[in-house]
């Protein structure tokens, strides 16, 4: 039973917002969703050569389940941990693997903060993943959440340190052809 002098939450942070939910801190998750927002259109407007450029020379990409993550193993289904290996993973994707034609389209939420220190911002944010296929049927592929960790200059989001895709289901597709 909620009482009459209960101010439901989302009127009560309008009222008296908290203080990360300041102009420079909405600002900074703005920046910080259009630099996810570019990233999945690279991905799926298949620019995928231009892809490793989201990321520091020295980074790690990963994608994994949450329940491995949970129980802090290293090793994901997709584990990269420099912008030359992804330039590596994209050039044996059109050399070398041999996989039936398919595209992604993504659906992302809004970025939250997660924690801020120096020039690295910490973020997280949802994602849903639908793989069409070359003859037209589309499928749920992959949900879960991004948790990256941003490098910034002046304020300004630049590149993934760490990107890692924690997906929800364990079940993940372990032909896992281009990145999530």
């Amino acid at each position: 039973n909620a009482s009459n002098d209960t101010i439901p939450v989302a009127t009560a942070l309008c009222v008296n917002p908290p203080a990360w939910l300041d102009d420079g801190a909405l600002l900074l998750a703005q920046r910080i969703q259009a630099l996810q927002a570019a990233y999945v259109r690279c991905i799926d407007n298949d620019h995928l050569e231009q892809w490793p450029a989201f990321f520091e020379e020295q980074c790690l990409y990963k994608v994994i389940s949450a329940e491995n993550h949970a129980r802090g193993f290293a090793l994901g289904v997709i584990h990269a941990d420099s912008r030359a290996m992804l330039t590596d993973r994209i050039n044996a994707m059109h050399r070398a693997n041999i996989f039936e034609r398919h595209a992604y389209r993504h659906v992302i939420g809004p970025s939250v903060v997660t924690a801020m220190l120096d020039d690295v911002i910490s973020a997280e944010t949802s994602f849903m993943v639908v793989r069409i296929m070359r003859d037209g049927a589309s499928e749920m592929f992959a949900t879960g959440r991004y948790l990256d960790r941003i490098r910034t200059r002046d304020g300004r989001p630049v590149a993934f340190i760490e990107k890692l895709a924690v997906c929800d289901s364990d079940r993940l597709d372990t032909l896992l052809v281009r990145p999530l």
